[in-house]
């Protein structure tokens, strides 16, 4: 416990699956928490159950002005910031034929866009407090190709890369930039009403299971903590081994 004692986050997305883990992971290690997310009531509640470790902040990632404020309530609130999860993300499954401009445009504006402005955002805060953590959810599709997927791949090989420039950009800053590529997890994003198709993820993961969301809460702990201090511009797979 106190992993993250006197450090301040923000973690996007943070209403429910893996953002939900990890703000009430990084909360139980000592952190101060902004909750964000456009899912109101359902962040309302995750920040209402941590009492003052946390506070809900409606955020539309791909809106500047909204990184603006969230970043100002850090401050206002904790007096800082010095970590950034970039968690939020939407999936399309369709198709290449059948991916419409909007779709793809959707996609790029949360997975992509979202990304791009929180790591800006995040920088003059953190350089204030001597350095910082940021976190990127990228995807075992953006390590490989996957089918279906086209605008979210395209996304999360998008991240694969803002981590790595962000990484040398940043590093003399002292503000470290790493991504995680999760597998399969068991969120509300990837759920399905065909128990054939878990049935396929699992046949194809060696570890012959699906992932939880602790054990990517786990992870991005690890890399938003000073256990951490020389890791930056890593490429984390958490997928229960299908990239090995």
């Amino acid at each position: 416990m106190g992993r993250l004692d006197g450090k301040v986050a923000i973690v996007t997305g943070g209403s429910r699956g893996q953002g939900e883990a990890e703000v009430r992971l990084f909360a139980a290690e000592g952190a101060k928490v902004i909750v964000s997310d456009v899912l109101v009531d359902a962040g309302q509640a995750v920040a209402d159950s941590l009492g003052d470790s946390a506070v809900f902040f409606r955020h539309d990632v791909s809106r500047e002005e909204d990184w603006e404020a969230v970043t100002n309530l850090a401050e206002e609130r904790f007096g800082g910031l010095d970590i950034l999860v970039n968690n939020a993300g939407i999936l399309h499954n369709a198709t290449i034929a059948r991916h419409t401009l909007a779709d793809y445009e959707r996609v790029v504006a949360v997975n992509q866009v979202g990304v791009f402005l929180g790591i800006r955002a995040a920088i003059e805060p953190m350089r204030a407090r001597g350095g910082g953590s940021i976190v990127n959810i990228s995807s075992g599709a953006g390590l490989r190709a996957t089918k279906y997927s086209f605008a979210y791949a395209a996304t999360k090989y998008a991240v694969t890369g803002m981590t790595a420039c962000a990484a040398l950009e940043l590093a003399r800053d002292n503000i470290r930039v790493n991504s995680i590529h999760p597998g399969v997890i068991d969120t509300p994003m990837v759920a399905s009403d065909d128990p054939t198709a878990t049935d396929r993820i699992v046949r194809a993961t060696p570890m012959r299971r699906v992932g939880e969301p602790i054990e990517i809460a786990r992870v991005a702990l690890f890399l938003a903590s000073d256990e951490a201090s020389y890791m930056t511009g890593a490429h984390v797979p958490v997928d229960g081994g299908v990239t090995a």
